[in-house]
């Protein structure tokens, strides 16, 4: 599938320790086109299973006598396209993934199983056919290269609310999901267009890029309630957000947003109201002592935004961080200097307008205390 051979010497172990040294939760994917719901059943007890069944005695020899306890996974990636191995017609395929899910549950009841979703047809008959076979469904989007820094900008978060807006609307009319609670994991999504720089699917990422996946996060804040998990694909080359050289390795465009909104952005999302072009999202950090803003501006001029706070009475001093470069179609590669960085400074007072340089992505944090009423 990926024009070379795969050697398979990074397996199960080694993926489940890299896990813990990034200290990540593992998320683990069986064959369900090729392969079959005994084999899947196997693995699950591999990593999960006592040390005295079978599959556990050999994780023992192995090295790891403990269990691994992963919690998260999924039945078969994509099944519903026609690229993929063992792909098959979704009335027959909801009946193995069905056997699948038995089986592994049958191996450890405790485990959050991830069903392959696609919105239309094929979501349907997955939710009609599998909601007491699944705990969550996936959900793959990509975009491609937009004329108009705005638009370009906006597809990220229009398909995200796409999706989210198909399944509330299948919440609605599937019986078999009433009492359920059945969220998306959006384990693919991304830009991906351009010539393969960095060796196969090694797209090169833009600024305008990087302003997509700010406003993206900004969604998943809004649609929280529904998705469950959103994971950006992929890591390292292969349309990642870190792209190596012989010598280097460098954050992308998009890798510099998600780290800037992974470290600084709050996890509670707070009601926003925007208007214009500008995308905003607000969020409490956990402990509600910090209030932090999202702002990104698609256009190539810089533009004065009021902020208006309510519900919310703030503390003292601020700081910003603004991710900008010289153009829209600026980028970082890993054997030159950065074009397009992320600046910290203080944040300015919020008697008067925010001034956003064009094409830019800027996170405030804000001391702050919820006050009586709301946030």
């Amino acid at each position: 599938a990926w024009q070379g051979l795969e050697p398979n010497d990074f397996g199960v172990d080694e993926f489940l320790r890299f896990c813990r040294i990034l200290r990540a939760e593992p998320y683990l994917v069986v064959n369900s086109g090729l392969g079959e719901a005994e084999s899947a059943a196997q693995e699950v007890q591999y990593v999960n299973g006592p040390a005295d069944s079978p599959m556990g005695r050999l994780r023992a020899r192995n090295g790891h006598p403990e269990p691994y306890g992963a919690r998260f996974w999924a039945i078969g990636n994509e099944m519903y396209g026609r690229w993929q191995l063992g792909h098959m017609p979704v009335e027959e395929y909801v009946k193995k993934h069905n056997r699948f899910a038995e089986a592994m549950r049958a191996e450890d009841p405790r485990i959050k199983l991830v069903g392959v979703g696609a919105v239309g047809s094929w979501d349907e008959a997955m939710l009609r056919g599998c909601a007491d076979h699944m705990d969550l469904i996936s959900e793959h989007f990509y975009c491609g290269e937009r004329a108009g820094l705005y638009r370009h900008m906006r597809q990220i978060p229009d398909n995200i609310r796409r999706i989210v807006q198909a399944h509330r609307r299948y919440r609605r009319e599937i019986p078999q999901l009433q009492g359920k609670d059945i969220r998306i994991v959006m384990d693919e999504w991304n830009y991906w267009y351009g010539p393969h720089v960095f060796g196969e699917l090694g797209t090169r990422y833009f600024l305008k890029d990087a302003l997509g996946i700010a406003a993206g996060l900004h969604e998943y804040a809004r649609q929280s309630d529904m998705v469950f998990m959103a994971n950006y694909a992929q890591t390292v080359n292969v349309i990642g957000c870190i792209k190596t050289s012989k010598l280097h390795a460098a954050f992308e465009t998009t890798g510099l947003a998600l780290e800037l909104y992974r470290r600084r952005f709050g996890t509670l999302p707070a009601k926003t109201e925007v208007s214009g072009l500008i995308d905003a999202q607000a969020a409490w950090t956990a402990d509600r002592k910090r209030l932090t803003l999202g702002l990104v501006n698609p256009s190539l001029s810089s533009v004065r935004v009021p902020l208006e706070i309510r519900g919310a009475r703030l503390g003292g001093a601020g700081v910003k961080w603004t991710l900008t470069g010289p153009d829209p179609k600026a980028f970082n590669d890993p054997d030159r200097p950065a074009r397009v960085v992320v600046n910290e400074a203080p944040a300015p007072k919020l008697d008067k307008p925010i001034e956003l340089p064009p094409c830019s992505v800027m996170l405030l944090s804000l001391e702050a205390r919820p006050v009586q009423g709301g946030e």
